[in-house]
């Protein structure tokens, strides 16, 4: 979205047009939703903060700033809610399996096909591995695709911070990768 439409959307939602809204959802949900999954490792859970998610953005519509970045804003909100279901008393001690995190292209041989699956699924297990906070780096920037200096306010760190933040999770999820790859030992 460019940032006139950005702006025009801002001004009509500060005035409670519901088109604008709309708009904004089909822009973002689907992408929030992904980012959520990835993060919870739970569909319904994801569900349930996305669902959140949309209910504050409503609320606070109305007092957003004239200037605001709305992809930066509502990921900041997610993210936020994901952090906050976190520290919950009440959250439950397992975690479900890993969802599938990144499309497998049509694969041209059966070969292709199972390789492409076996890299996806180690990938999968790999990024699950990781704490949160490096799992939500690269989440942002490699499959969001949000720019490395917004992804830093959507985690409320410095430029810095982020870039080394992002330089360790791909260096620990390399790592981890690396390791799914040895055969196993002494069988």
């Amino acid at each position: 979205m460019d940032r006139d439409t950005e702006l025009d959307l801002v001004s009509r939602l500060r005035t409670g047009d519901t088109e604008a809204f709309d708009i904004v959802y089909q822009s973002f949900n689907v992408r929030l939703f992904t980012f959520l999954a990835r993060l919870m490792r739970s569909r319904e859970r994801a569900e349930d903060l996305l669902e959140e998610t949309w209910l504050r953005f409503v609320a606070h519509a109305d007092r957003l700033q004239p200037d605001t970045r709305l992809g930066p804003w509502l990921f900041t909100v997610a993210r936020n809610l994901h952090a906050s279901y976190w520290r919950s008393p009440i959250v439950e001690e397992s975690c479900p399996d890993a969802l599938a995190l990144w499309p497998v292209a049509s694969a041209r041989s059966p070969f292709d096909e199972t390789a492409g699956n076996e890299l996806q699924r180690r990938i999968e297990a790999a990024l699950a591995t990781l704490p949160v906070s490096y799992r939500e780096v690269l989440l942002l920037v490699g499959v969001e695709g949000v720019d490395q200096s917004e992804a830093a306010a959507i985690c409320g760190i410095s430029g810095t911070a982020f870039r080394q933040r992002l330089k360790r999770a791909r260096d620990l999820l390399a790592e981890r990768l690396e390791e799914s790859a040895r055969p196993a030992r002494g069988v």
